[in-house]
């Protein structure tokens, strides 16, 4: 029995130094769409170079931008890939044979993702196994959530795949710390926009409780360097996006992100 159209979505800013490995990763797929937030690098002339379906739109913000790649596909399907992943071989032979045997109560899969960080596979801590909706039903799915940490509601069964998506996010450290600047940026405003006070416990109570969480109980002292480093940037994240929501309470708004968006 062969399995129903897939069609990937990828977003995508500047993303030339990683987006040749994710788009032939996904090659098996029955068609890809490509949504770029007007890269100012080599983006758009790979994407063009692996599907027809490209489209330039400025960047809203993650659910909006996921939302209107998903509305662009055909697929009975859709598998969503960030543009610094990679589909593994495992993997896709996995979601493979779960399509071709779907039933219909199966609304969607989600896939453990697993990240490639100074010079090691992560596999502890807050970043592991990173379990989140990859692959649904385009009929059952659609994005929400809140900015900028966007999420796949679901209707019917979840069911968890095995294989590893697998992720090259941050070249540095340095690069990083961008993104946790951008990051938290458009968290702060989110929180702002909910109506969401700034209590000073918050930026002292709750770094600490995500240090025990994913440095002590799972383990991420056990990734060596690499895992203290995420947990301290971790830290530094929580910390950051509470006084930057102090600092937009005060009257000193911070502008939301323009171009496109972090790793």
């Amino acid at each position: 029995m062969g399995r129903s159209r897939v069609s990937a979505t990828i977003l995508t800013f500047n993303n030339a130094s990683t987006l040749e490995e994710c788009l032939k990763s996904v090659q098996w797929v029955d068609e890809i769409i490509v949504v770029d937030s007007f890269s100012q690098d080599a983006t758009l002339e790979i994407a063009r170079r692996y599907t027809p379906l490209v489209y330039q739109r400025q960047w809203p913000g993650f659910i909006s931008q996921r939302n209107f790649a998903k509305e662009r596909a055909s697929g009975d399907w859709i598998l969503w890939v960030d543009a610094d992943e990679v589909v593994s071989e495992a993997l896709r032979d996995e979601m493979e044979r779960a399509l071709a045997k779907a039933r219909e109560e199966v609304g969607g899969y989600l896939v453990p993702r697993c990240t490639f960080y100074l010079g090691r596979w992560i596999r502890h801590g807050g970043w592991y196994p990173d379990l989140s909706v990859r692959l649904f039903r385009r009929e059952a799915g659609h994005w929400a959530g809140q900015e900028p940490h966007a999420k796949v509601v679901v209707e019917g069964k979840l069911v968890r795949l095995k294989n590893d998506l697998l992720h090259f996010n941050y070249r540095s450290f340095g690069d990083q710390i961008r993104t946790i600047d951008r990051y938290s940026d458009m968290s702060a405003l989110e929180m702002y926009k909910r109506g969401a006070k700034f209590r000073l416990y918050k930026p002292l109570l709750h770094p600490l409780g995500r240090f025990l969480k994913e440095y002590i109980l799972k383990q991420g002292f056990r990734d060596g360097i690499p895992g203290l480093v995420i947990v301290v940037s971790t830290m530094y994240y929580v910390f950051a996006k509470y006084l930057k929501l102090w600092e937009l309470e005060r009257g000193r708004p911070r502008g939301e992100d323009e171009g496109g968006f972090g790793d």
